[in-house]
């Protein structure tokens, strides 16, 4: 998918990542040592998708926003170069100017990338899920029967002990959004008005509820499930079931489609059947995000790539072997040549000792032409520069 895609590139641009894995072994993997740094990586990426998430919300607004001056008619002029700014990545059939046509057009772009993240967001969440799970059977098989049992205990009473909580009040419901006006407002549950509601958690004041707005109502409910000071709370779950009470709510009001709430349709669902639902939420614990079948894929997967570390692994020590072989052989040759090299040196040195020997002896009989010395009628022998020297200096009057 485009989202793995994403998660490989942002992984392989990570140094702080690639450095714990190029220094990681297989040991550390299958023990779960680097599901840290997995989750550092991961919450990095659902930050870089919160970032562009919140940017296509804001884009998306504005088209909303010109859509609704152009339905109005109310003497509002939609500024389309910077709409065409905002959207430069996009084809526009007519640069000039927007029409209805043209933005819903653009909405629906839009709100198809939207989709995409909250698409992402789920499938990084399922393999979180899978690696925890897979890290709690690899301790399991290397422990004794003993720590075994113990450990299994202790895992069922935390699963327990998160899944005891108050009710969970099904989101938009009317018992929902009562408790934020009585909790978080301050307001007498009696005194419940929907569009006074719709005002005060308007946070920008833009006539809509957006993502954020929305899923910023549900903090109540997911307070009573997911503690941060609680063993048995992940906090990454939590953002999980914010997600689903979102796009659950989403369903339910958004009737056209815009990922935006307006008020016509946050007070026309208040007033729908479902608004009195009174049912209990069902959290993650009572909605596994993976299946047993999807979980021995997983861990198959995990297996191949342990397999293929494993061989290029190898592939690299046999590597790194054959260069040091390389590395010793090179020296070794090297000394060699160095020693036959000292050797010929001391030979010449010693045979210049010699020739100065003989030449001191003889040079008061030998004729001198140039540097040659005539050894008799038919041989001459030419010297070096340096017992050149040394003749004329036996010659001297001094000598």
């Amino acid at each position: 998918t485009n989202t793995d895609v994403e998660v490989i590139e942002f992984l392989e641009k990570d140094p702080h990542f690639k450095e714990k894995l190029k220094n990681a072994n297989m040991d550390d993997i299958k023990q779960g040592k680097l599901a840290k740094e997995l989750d550092f990586v991961h919450h990095n990426f659902r930050t870089k998708l919160d970032e562009l998430k919140r940017e296509e919300m804001s884009r998306l607004r504005m088209l909303i926003r010109a859509k609704h001056d152009i339905q109005e008619g109310n003497g509002r002029t939609v500024d389309h170069q910077a709409l065409l700014k905002q959207f430069e990545h996009l084809n526009h059939g007519n640069p000039d100017t927007f029409e209805v046509e043209d933005l819903d057009r653009l909405i629906k772009s839009a709100t198809n990338d939207l989709e995409n993240y909250d698409k992402g967001r789920h499938d990084e969440f399922k393999r979180y899920e899978m690696m925890k799970e897979h890290e709690r059977r690899e301790r399991l098989k290397n422990m004794n029967e003993e720590d075994r049992k113990r450990e299994e205990l202790q895992y069922e009473e935390l699963r327990k002990k998160h899944a005891k909580h108050p009710k969970v009040n099904h989101p938009g419901s009317e018992d929902q959004l009562k408790e934020v006006w009585k909790e978080a407002d301050g307001l007498d549950p009696e005194d419940f008005d929907p569009k006074t509601f719709f005002k005060m958690h308007d946070s920008n004041g833009d006539g809509f509820f957006d993502e954020n707005e929305l899923e910023a109502l549900f903090t109540k409910e997911l307070e009573k499930v997911y503690n941060p000071d609680n063993e048995e709370d992940d906090m990454v779950e939590m953002e999980e079931e914010r997600l689903r009470m979102r796009e659950h709510v989403m369903n339910e009001v958004d009737t056209n489609k815009d990922r935006l709430v307006s008020m016509s349709e946050f007070l026309a669902a208040t007033k729908k059947e479902d608004f009195l639902q009174k049912d209990e939420w069902e959290t993650l614990d009572q909605n596994p995000v993976y299946t047993e079948e999807e979980m021995r894929e997983y861990e198959q997967h995990l297996a191949n790539e342990a397999n293929d570390i494993n061989m290029k692994s190898a592939e690299l020590q046999k590597q790194r072997e054959q260069l040091e072989r390389q590395q010793e052989e090179l020296n070794a040759q090297k000394l060699e040549l160095q020693q036959v090299d000292s050797k010929k040196q001391q030979q010449l040195f010693a045979g210049e000792i010699q020739s100065g020997i003989q030449i001191s002896s003889l040079s008061k009989s030998l004729h001198i032409n140039s540097k040659l010395y005539i050894i008799n009628s038919t041989e001459t022998v030419r010297l070096p520069d340096l017992l050149w020297q040394r003749v004329l200096k036996s010659r001297s009057p001094e000598s």
